[in-house]
């Protein structure tokens, strides 16, 4: 399990009927585009398909939130980078990072955090994580230092495309 990615990346192209009459990305379809690009990336990286997941043991997993920043805008038939990385977990919880950049990763369009609360299908209740599922979050965990949350990540992010002009 050591040899799983911490960061996983992918792509996707925006499609039109995803778009606003500016040929941007419509707000509500970038989350769209971040959960469905998390989602196939843990199921080819880590071997992990949710659906079959819940099916097997009863349990999955709801959003409890999403907080998202909109910095550049993705456009129509643009090939966009998707990475996603987990940022911290506990028995209940999953919060995670997913960014939106260019393809060749040098312009921030979005980064959203994302909370995933463990949840038991059969008691509609929110649940612990199993064992299996603590240790995989433990082989890929992958923090971001001196962030506590969502604006201090945002100021960082400012503050380091400043440096870069």
């Amino acid at each position: 399990m050591s040899n799983l990615p911490k960061i996983m990346k992918s792509t996707a192209t925006v499609r039109f009927q995803d778009c606003d009459p500016f040929n941007h990305l419509n707000n509500s379809k970038y989350i769209d585009y971040m959960v469905n690009a998390r989602e196939d990336q843990i199921m080819e990286h880590y071997g992990l398909n949710i659906y079959q997941y819940a099916q097997e043991t009863g349990m999955s997993w709801v959003v409890g939130s999403n907080q998202i920043a909109y910095l550049k805008p993705a456009l129509l038939m643009e090939k966009v980078l998707i990475e996603s990385q987990l940022l911290s977990y506990s028995e209940k919880e999953l919060r995670v990072e997913v960014r939106m950049l260019n393809t060749d990763g040098t312009q921030l369009k979005a980064l959203m955090w994302i909370s995933f609360i463990a949840f038991n299908i059969a008691t509609a209740r929110i649940a612990e994580h199993e064992d299996r599922m603590m240790q995989l979050f433990e082989a890929v965990v992958h923090p971001i230092d001196n962030i506590s949350n969502f604006e201090s990540r945002i100021a960082q992010i400012r503050a380091s495309q400043k440096k870069i002009k």
